[in-house]
């Protein structure tokens, strides 16, 4: 049963200016193949299909949790590109073709199909597609896949860090940065449990610190690479047997924090009148609240 709080993990910077192509790039780290949708359908279903859990509780603890964590990253993700999106195009007759911007964008379903906000699929507009899904039945497999699947996602944030200079994507690039490194070590050091093999060894892949990226450094001050969040108040506590010790690649100590994070306001989208979006006029308004006010008894 998950439990939603309306609030985004992290604190995003408003947009200074619109960057339609910056918010495509952004696309892939949402429904990309390495994406924060692959990432958390992967975890969710290896924890909806896991055998066995009270005998290897900390292991279904560990994948419970981030399962939690990737549905706020998935929302982080989507309201980053939504913000950049803003102020794209502008209102006007629809003779003046209002959003003649669109034609010149890499992405024009974001024109088309979602009224300038974020949509289930990549950076090229392919959409989102389970078969990126791995839910194997073997433990030790997905916790594989799992590790590969971060440590290609890690790879991917820098490279579209690197595409753009758009200060609210490098805010979430730089948090999305030091929590998958989190989520990279713990499924390290889930493998060296079930197998004893030292898979803590082959990080960070790629061999690059974030404190090389100036948004991720904040982050890092603040300790949140060595904070891992069960996202409930009372349950998942085992994860502190695998989630216990020093970070090796700061000496730093690690934190099982039981609940969530405090986060930030959820923001909220403007209309956009050219995409009759949300549709609702003045007059339309003002029905609604007086059938709410009547509902309400009022």
């Amino acid at each position: 049963m998950f439990e939603r709080i309306n609030r985004l993990q992290v604190e995003l910077p408003p947009s200074p200016y619109a960057d339609a192509n910056a918010a495509a790039a952004v696309q892939e780290l949402l429904g990309g193949k390495f994406g924060e949708m692959s990432a958390l359908n992967n975890y969710m279903y290896q924890s909806f299909n896991f055998r066995e859990k009270e005998r290897l509780k900390p292991f279904y603890d560990l994948l419970a949790i981030i399962t939690a964590e990737k549905f706020g990253h998935a929302e982080l993700v989507a309201a980053a590109i939504n913000r950049v999106l803003t102020g794209t195009t502008s209102p006007g007759d629809p003779n003046s073709a209002p959003k003649k911007e669109g034609l010149s964008k890499r992405n024009s379903y974001f024109f088309t199909r979602t009224a300038q906000a974020s949509m289930p699929g990549d950076s090229m507009g392919r959409a989102w597609s389970g078969d990126h899904v791995c839910s194997s039945g073997n433990l030790v497999l997905d916790l594989l896949h799992n590790f590969y699947q971060e440590c290609g996602a890690r790879t991917h944030k820098m490279r579209v860090y690197e595409m753009t200079e758009h200060p609210t994507a490098r805010a979430l690039i730089g948090f999305l940065l030091v929590r998958s490194g989190v989520h990279v070590l713990a499924c390290a050091k889930a493998l060296e449990l079930a197998t004893g093999a030292d898979v803590k060894s082959l990080i960070p892949i790629p061999d690059l610190s974030n404190n090389r990226f100036e948004t991720a450094r904040k982050y890092e001050a603040m300790g949140l690479g060595n904070k891992l969040y069960t996202f409930s108040p009372n349950d998942y506590k085992d994860v502190v047997l695998i989630w216990h010790g020093q970070n090796p690649l700061t000496g730093a100590q690690l934190e099982v924090i039981q609940g969530a994070p405090q986060g930030a306001p959820m923001p909220d989208l403007s209309e956009v009148p050219e995409e009759f979006a949300p549709g609702i006029s003045q007059e339309n308004f003002m029905g609604i609240a007086q059938r709410l006010r009547k509902n309400a008894g009022l």
